[in-house]
């Protein structure tokens, strides 16, 4: 009984929010008993991982792609934890990987973007979890679907498991050239605003899909306030089974993760919050003189509905839109915003006014009394 105890302590101990950062580091896939207990090694020798990881079963897009070693891999995983004492983790998309893990000591498990996106394969894991003691990190579904991801983090904790955790891994966008999912910071931000407790990681391999972005994309997280970091590592990426782009080597896996700065948040420091306070109160103010410009905004927009309903135009004009966007891009541009960020908040502006302006052409302007 005493060492099943120490061995829940220790467990706890590799997903808590007080040891941040906490770094998952290993190959995409696990390809050859040698290349996984090498990897380890030198990742073991850089002093900057906690967990080993390592993909046996991989799901992927395209059949005829590496789609992992499959059960043989899990043996090469025992290896690993008796060579450097590494806890190790691995991907589960279904009941059997869960048996086949728990059979072989894989200390944590994850659940993948693709696997997050079907509730009926979150549940068949959930179910064999039930009255298990581990913990499952549960990464982001592949698109931007917030209530998925939490229903995922749901049906485990109904299932009794109470060591959870989070990975922001990006999300699928259709044309998307920078990222190879693009993060949507807000997503996860929100997630974690309604999940206080379960520890985030970020997973900049997959938000970046290439070794030159995966620093600043790491420190971003951090800065964000972030519990941990999930990279994968090879020892010779170029030459990997499985997403070569965006591996790195475990030394420079080690510069990365030394050259990061780690900020903290302060909350319980009365003389850094009372400054913080000081200057958060000049947003509130000029929040709420936007808000309420805003409304001036939309109640004028009503005024143009009803003119264009005594007159039978349409709601949208095409010429005025454009004029709009242009001008709102130049303004951008001048004030130092992101053309990204103004063509949203502009396009959010125009869906409400047209909103608005449908009303009145439903129901005309109700006069206040």
């Amino acid at each position: 009984m005493a060492e099943e105890s120490d061995i829940r302590v220790k467990r706890e101990s590799w997903l808590t929010k007080e040891k941040r950062p906490i770094v998952i580091a290993g190959p995409c896939s696990a390809e050859t008993e040698d290349q996984m207990i090498e990897t380890a090694r030198r990742l073991k020798a850089s002093t900057k991982s906690d967990i080993f990881r390592a993909g046996i079963w991989k799901p992927r897009t395209r059949p005829g792609s590496f789609e992992g070693v499959g059960a043989k891999g899990l043996p090469w995983l025992q290896k690993v934890k008796e060579v450097t004492g590494f806890p190790v983790t691995t991907e589960v998309a279904k009941a059997l990987h869960v048996e086949l893990c728990l059979e072989f000591g894989v200390d944590i498990l994850w659940i993948g973007a693709r696997t997050t996106v079907n509730p009926f394969a979150v549940q068949e894991i959930a179910d064999a979890l039930r009255g298990v003691d581990i913990p499952v990190l549960v990464k982001n579904p592949i698109n931007p679907d917030l209530a998925l991801w939490n229903g995922a983090i749901a049906r485990l904790r109904k299932a009794g498991l109470s060591e959870l955790g989070a990975i922001h891994r990006g999300f699928s966008n259709l044309g998307e050239k920078y990222y190879r999912n693009r993060p949507q910071w807000s997503i996860a931000i929100e997630f974690m605003r309604l999940n206080p407790e379960l520890p985030m990681l970020c997973d900049p391999s997959h938000i970046c899909g290439r070794r030159d972005i995966l620093q600043d994309v790491g420190q971003k997280a951090m800065d964000l306030g972030y519990d941990g970091l999930m990279i994968e590592s090879h020892i010779d990426p170029d030459n990997a089974w499985s997403d070569a782009k965006q591996q790195i080597t475990p030394e420079v896996f080690g510069a990365m993760i030394t050259d990061m700065k780690l900020r903290h948040d302060y909350q319980d420091n009365m003389r850094l919050q009372s400054k913080l306070e000081q200057m958060r109160e000049v947003i509130d103010h000029i929040d709420e003189e936007i808000i309420n410009l805003l409304a001036n905004r939309m109640s004028i927009a009503r005024d143009i509905g009803a003119y264009k309903k005594e007159n039978n135009m349409t709601i949208y004009q095409d010429k005025r839109w454009n004029k709009i966007i242009k001008h709102s891009k130049d303004q951008a541009k001048k004030s130092g915003l992101s053309e990204e960020f103004i063509i949203n908040y502009i396009n959010a502006v125009h869906n409400e006014s047209i909103d608005q302006q449908g009303k009145v052409m439903k129901n005309g302007i109700k006069k206040e009394s």
